[in-house]
């Protein structure tokens, strides 16, 4: 047996067996080095072991910065590691880096580079031209279309790199856009079914392929399909309703739904009562035409809701300390600022704010182009001056995207700020922008002819009448009666 290891040895004569010897031969060959006093193979031309013979790479001593004047050791031009990190060419440093790593480079990596340099911070595109390099250096096909879907993530967010590559190759027309919008809206659809209840689940499932499938014919024969919005509040209703019938009915089966089951579903939500009736009456017709019902229980049913307009307005003491704060609040925010501004005075939607670009300004005459109305918007110097505070905020972010209310998420590229966003912009008031918008209109509309309100904002005729108020405004009768007399 090996003393060391108490392996067996082979040799009698061994007391060691052959890895054991083997080490202890290199031992023995070993000597303190006198630099480092380890034990080491000495080399002959310098007397040291072979660490301490190799020669080391001096550090440069340190100097001032060129841009900060700080005494650091230098990380590059001159600059210490700090200022170097926020210098402006390090994204095209970068890019001629991986240009001279690739063998073929394509011709467009330079402007996509100045591009990120353009949108992003100096260490974010330095961090998207590093992964870009990874995709680019794989021996997958390198095309812009092939690249754009390899950099796509499979959550629910492409990534950042995934949408500047998809704004920059669709803006040179070398690409498609991808459907990261039908896959998100797949997936808000999903999840809605997977909440209806087991049992009513198959059902649901098929309304929603008979609701797409609907949408695909409006598409070619040119009318006006479902958005994927609407789909997805008529598959929430439906959610909801088969909670309802399997928590408080004790209903597994959509058979068994009766009339007095839609009318307490209805009862719980007054106010929806007209939205959730209509889809109701589409699920059953269609769950009837598919033998799964017998009779329609929403058939016959009336919203029984008023035809006007029912809904809150801000008061006029409200509206004037709205109006102070969005033109003399330093710490307001221009988003809110200028939505609250523009749905106040001008009667103007959360949509129509948000898909407001720098094209439809005219500084000259100062007027805006406001959704679908057929003139621009001639705005007072309070709302103009909101608009200009709104425009510096776009400014100090460097974007190309040509709407006016820029998010950090849409900076980079060229749509508009989502509906979730604008939703909640005029959160810190306290006001909805709804609220506002009405308020406006129920006084243009009952203070001037119905008809030229629809005409000046681009709506219906029908639309402005429900603002018609059902009584007579007594100050202004008494005001009439004194002029009489």
């Amino acid at each position: 047996m090996c003393t060391a290891c108490s392996h067996p040895v082979r040799d009698k004569t061994a007391t060691l067996c052959r890895d054991c010897s083997r080490t202890a031969e290199r031992d023995a060959a070993k000597a303190p080095c006198p630099r480092c006093h380890r034990p080491g193979y000495l080399r002959e031309d310098t007397g040291w072991c072979g660490h301490c013979s190799r020669p080391r790479q001096t550090k440069q001593p340190p100097r001032p910065c060129r841009e900060c004047g700080r005494v650091r050791r230098h990380a590059g031009l001159g600059l210490c590691s700090a200022c170097w990190q926020r210098h402006p060419d390090r994204p095209f440093v970068r890019a001629e880096s991986l240009i001279a790593e690739l063998g073929e480079p394509p011709d467009w990596l330079r402007d996509f580079a100045a591009d990120l340099a353009a949108k992003y911070c100096v260490s974010r595109a330095c961090t998207m031209i590093t992964s870009l390099g990874r995709l680019l250096l794989d021996e997958e096909p390198n095309h812009p279309q092939a690249l754009l879907e390899r950099s796509r993530r499979s959550g629910r967010s492409m990534g950042s790199l995934a949408r500047a590559l998809e704004t920059f190759f669709t803006g040179h027309g070398m690409a498609m856009a991808t459907d990261q919008a039908e896959r998100l809206a797949a997936g808000r659809r999903q999840r809605r079914i997977d909440a209806v209840p087991e049992t009513l689940r198959p059902t649901v499932d098929a309304f929603a392929d008979f609701m797409l499938r609907s949408r695909e014919r409006a598409r070619r024969a040119g009318t006006r399909p479902r958005s994927d919005g609407t789909i997805e509040a008529a598959l929430a209703i439906m959610r909801d309703l088969a909670r309802f019938l399997t928590g408080e009915r004790g209903k597994q089966n959509w058979a068994l739904t009766d009339v007095h089951d839609v009318e307490a579903f209805l009862a719980g939500s007054p106010k929806a009562r007209k939205r959730r009736l209509v889809v109701l009456g589409q699920f059953f017709r269609f769950a009837r035409s598919r033998k799964i019902v017998l009779v329609d229980p929403s058939h016959g049913l009336t919203s029984r809701g008023a035809s006007g307009f029912t809904g809150a307005t801000l008061t006029l003491d409200q509206q004037r300390v709205l109006f102070r704060r969005w033109t003399t609040g330093p710490a307001v925010h221009p988003h809110e600022a200028l939505l609250g501004m523009l749905a106040l005075l001008h009667g103007a939607s959360s949509r129509e704010v948000k898909m407001l670009q720098t094209a439809d300004l005219d500084p000259h005459a100062r007027t805006a182009r406001l959704g679908d109305r057929p003139h621009p918007v001639p705005l007072d110097p309070a709302s103009w001056a909101v608009l200009e505070r709104c425009l510096a905020h776009r400014e100090a972010q460097r974007t190309d995207n040509p709407h006016v209310m820029v998010t950090r998420q849409t900076k980079s590229g060229r749509g508009p700020a989502s509906t979730a966003y604008v939703s909640h912009v005029l959160d810190a008031c306290g006001f909805p922008p709804r609220m506002i918008r009405c308020t406006r209109l129920l006084d243009l509309v009952n203070t001037m002819d119905p008809k030229l309100v629809a005409a000046a904002f681009g709506m219906d005729p029908e639309a402005t009448m429900i603002y018609l108020s059902d009584r007579v405004d007594e100050t202004r009768l008494s005001g009439w009666e004194t002029t009489k007399d």
